[in-house]
């Protein structure tokens, strides 16, 4: 393909980590960077060359010379910054969560309407390398018919950003959530969850939440397949990980306890006359996918901008989020060159996280089952 677009990146903490993906990108002609902290624009700047720099968002959207843009702005932004880019005739590209209420994620879909441009939720889950695995097994037939789903997100979020402080963990839940839906193409319509533990005054203040921990039970739409997500953020004693687990007939996928180990896939066997069938274990490596990508951005499923003393969280299961992020920029590029849907839409990107924003209501209301609205 010989057409290309100009994208502006917009945040650059965690963001600098997708600027040598961008630049290297066979169908991206060139790169703009956006930061309100002007000695974090240079450096950043200056390390990948780029010329195009920005300290205001809305110099980019006032401008003709960008067709996307890729915001990795504090939370409390996404809808709006989404809503702006989208307004103004660009692409948009979004980290998560896509937004903090139902009304922000309907708006986003309505400006995503209004506009006619592509808006992607970069969730990663669902380009992991572990994941690509599961879903190939899936779409062979491996697992066979499919009985339970379970998701969590296990993270220590004190010493992060304010905005972060006491945020109600089923507030995002796409990193735990997302794999399960996306493998089985299900809507999650009914939610009932449980906030667990206490949190310290300072932290309930800012979104009037009182728990570290919520745990879920979702019923999906035309499905027998129950699914369970749990999600923790202060208060518990637990290494980081964003995992989720298959259980099939035939075989199962269960995430490692530990970063450093490798997942398990039960195997299960045929009666031998013994009580219950027998199965196998098997410890297994997920393969990277670099094949699925332009030559030019594969190294950066193993390798990203940062160096080796650098503790971004992502870079724990290599080469960020489990070596998804070029695989995330060559969708959002490449679904804009062929004018076509990207893979995780609006209205999917809606649906994803509407299931945790009504997760949290339930939880406030002492488990009262929520039904979750649909985004069609």
């Amino acid at each position: 393909m010989t057409k290309k677009i100009k994208v502006a990146l917009a945040g650059l903490g965690f963001g600098a980590e997708f600027v040598p993906i961008y630049k290297h990108h066979p169908m991206v002609e060139d790169i703009a960077i956006v930061d309100g902290n002007e000695d974090v624009l240079k450096e950043t700047g200056d390390k990948f060359s780029i010329t195009h720099r920005y300290t205001d968002i809305a110099e980019v959207l006032q401008s003709d010379a960008w067709d996307a843009v890729h915001l990795v702005t504090p939370i409390q932004y996404h809808a709006p910054q989404s809503i702006e880019v989208l307004n103004a005739g660009k692409h948009c590209a979004c980290t998560i969560p896509m937004g903090l209420s139902l009304q922000e994620l309907r708006d986003v879909v309505a400006a995503q309407r209004a506009s006619g441009k592509n808006y992607m939720m970069m969730e990663t889950a669902v380009y992991t390398r572990e994941y690509l695995m599961v879903k190939e097994m899936y779409e062979k037939g491996e697992f066979g018919r499919i009985q339970f789903l379970r998701g969590a997100h296990y993270q220590d979020m004190d010493g992060w950003p304010d905005y972060w402080k006491g945020f109600p963990p089923l507030m995002h839940p796409t990193h735990a959530i997302a794999p399960l839906l996306d493998l089985i193409g299900k809507r999650p319509v009914k939610v009932s969850c449980l906030g667990s533990g206490s949190m310290r005054e300072e932290l309930v203040r800012q979104y009037n939440n009182p728990f570290p921990v919520e745990s879920a039970l979702f019923q999906l739409e035309n499905s027998d397949v129950a699914l369970e997500l749990t999600r923790t953020m202060f208060h518990t004693a637990r290494d980081y990980s964003e995992c989720f687990n298959v259980y099939g007939e035939k075989a199962t996928f269960e995430w490692q306890q530990l970063e450093h180990e490798r997942p398990v896939i039960f195997r299960m066997g045929e009666m031998d006359g013994s009580r219950g069938r027998p199965f196998t274990v098997e410890r297994v490596t997920a393969p990277d996918r670099q094949g699925l990508l332009p030559e030019a951005i594969r190294r950066f499923t193993q390798k990203g901008v940062y160096d080796e003393t650098n503790e971004h969280l992502s870079f724990i299961q290599g080469g960020g989020h489990g070596g998804s992020h070029p695989h995330l920029v060559h969708e959002f590029v490449s679904s804009i060159v062929e004018g076509r849907e990207p893979g995780i839409g609006a209205i999917t990107a809606a649906n994803w996280t509407a299931a945790g924003i009504c997760a949290h209501q339930s939880a406030m209301n002492g488990g009262i089952p929520v039904d979750i609205p649909a985004f069609e």
